[in-house]
């Protein structure tokens, strides 16, 4: 007897929470708050109203092409990158992007340069810096690096800092 209760109050209980999602509309308010920023970001993006302000030539987002290549090397996106590259020079007058310090102390020169070759883009802005516990030759190794190299000297946006400060938790002293 006392299990037929139990299910029947489970079963009013059940019944009585049904409706309450179509009852309880609080969650519209923000959905269409939502919805509407979503709108408008996506329509912004779809109209070309975020473009950038120096008027230079920007990346295509369709850098593969569709038509039959003429040679075997349109097959590779990265033949594609080159033209686009060689086509439109970066002039003077384009901001960087970003700008990067990247330091590192006594032993680090090696995380440096691969970090750097990780997160190296032409229009960015690099400096190297290596603290006072990494020794001169050190130092000397990574500008030599950064020197022989073809695309950093073509570019110049790579420098190495001369001086070496003292790298505490806090910073840069």
């Amino acid at each position: 007897m006392s299990i037929k209760k139990t299910l029947v109050s489970m079963r009013k209980n059940g019944n009585s929470h049904s409706g309450r999602l179509f009852g309880d509309r609080k969650w519209l308010i923000p959905f269409f708050a939502s919805f509407l920023v979503f709108l408008h970001l996506f329509s912004s993006a779809t109209f070309g109203v975020f473009t950038s302000s120096y008027g230079g030539e920007q990346v295509p987002f369709d850098v593969v092409s569709f038509t039959r290549p003429e040679n075997s090397n349109g097959y590779f996106v990265e033949s594609d990158l080159k033209k686009w590259f060689n086509r439109s020079r970066y002039s003077e007058l384009e901001p960087p992007r970003l700008a990067y310090l990247i330091s590192g102390t006594k032993g680090d020169s090696q995380r440096m340069i691969r970090t750097l070759q990780a997160v190296y883009h032409p229009r960015n802005q690099y400096i190297l810096h290596l603290d006072l516990e990494a020794p001169p030759r050190e130092r000397l190794m990574l500008g030599v690096y950064v020197k022989s190299d073809s695309t950093f000297q073509e570019v110049g946006n790579v420098r190495v800092m001369a001086q070496s400060n003292l790298v505490t938790y806090k910073g840069l002293l």
